[in-house]
């Protein structure tokens, strides 16, 4: 299976992951194998990089890929949620570091059946990981009002939450992609959807992030990141919206500075100290070229932090 897939802020992601050869690496969300490709390129023969993906077609797909690397690849079909876990199968204590690249995939934009595109008319899915049940398609069709209009106000950030979530309640059963992008767009005022994205992207971000669950695993999943790390390793995120994006600048944040002791407070009694630090004062974004390259680029940040040089 072959697609197109451009790695976001390669270079930025490299330069702060510092592959060494003979390191232990993981990419928690493989996608397409272009970080991991790279990764490889420096730390093989004697490294070793974990590639964890939700999505057996892509796992399948980057193994192909990346199979002159096959004795320093390891594919597993797992959610980087459970990075302790998956390392802990394969007898590995401790990595060198660590990136997650979040969101949906290339790919997975690019497969049509999938279900993840409001330019395709296909059956509702948006799947991550195809041997998940739960699916788009019941969402849309199943959820209540009040339940529709949180998921689309929280995760979309969308102002017309309740009025997209009414209007689907009173065109359903909707069965494809394509209707449901139809169904936002009469639920939005033609004097709203003048200027701007398309006026079905943000709901369905908001459907996709709740079909995955990728904000409420989010935080966990960084913690467990940095729990893994050896001392100087280093944690690299991006992310693709607000949502996220804040969820990892707060968890970095409270990961330097953990002590939950009351604002004022003459000395610190919980006895919390620092694990990692932050290396990116601001997150890394796109230059102009990456950008004129690879527009889906456009809402991606970096932010990285390293684990501080002491046991714990």
């Amino acid at each position: 299976m072959n697609f197109h897939h451009i790695p976001v802020l390669l270079q930025e992601t490299l330069e702060y992951l510092n592959p060494m050869p003979g390191g232990i690496y993981v990419d928690g969300t493989l996608g397409g194998g272009g970080h991991a490709l790279e990764v490889l390129k420096r730390i093989a023969p004697s490294g070793k990089l974990i590639g964890i993906d939700r999505d057996l077609q892509a796992i399948e797909a980057a193994a192909g890929k990346l199979k002159e690397f096959r004795d320093s690849f390891t594919p597993v079909h797992g959610n980087y949620a459970d990075i302790k876990e998956i390392l802990s199968d394969l007898n590995i204590q401790e990595v060198d570091g660590v990136l997650l690249d979040l969101g949906v995939s290339s790919y997975q934009l690019d497969t049509p059946e999938r279900g993840f595109s409001y330019h395709e008319d296909v059956r509702l899915d948006m799947r991550m990981d195809t041997t998940q049940e739960f699916s788009a398609y019941e969402l849309v069709n199943e959820f209540s009002l009040d339940e529709l209009a949180r998921i689309i106000r929280e995760y979309g950030e969308e102002r017309w939450a309740r009025r997209i979530a009414e209007f689907i309640i009173k065109n359903r059963p909707i069965h494809t992609t394509g209707q449901l992008a139809e169904v936002i767009k009469m639920a939005i005022p033609a004097s709203a959807r003048r200027d701007g994205p398309h006026p079905a992207r943000r709901t369905f971000q908001a459907i996709r992030i709740a079909v995955n669950q990728e904000l409420s695993l989010l935080e966990d999943a960084v913690r467990s990141a940095a729990e893994v790390l050896k001392p100087g390793g280093r944690l690299c995120v991006i992310t693709f919206h607000s949502l996220e994006d804040r969820i990892v600048k707060n968890t970095f944040k409270s990961l330097m500075n953990p002590c939950t002791c009351p604002p004022g407070a003459p000395v610190c009694i919980c006895g919390k100290q620092p694990v990692a630090e932050i290396l990116t004062r601001k997150p890394v974004i796109p230059g102009r070229e990456e950008l004129e390259i690879n527009p889906r680029s456009r809402s991606a940040k970096l932010r990285v932090c390293q684990k501080l040089q002491r046991d714990y």
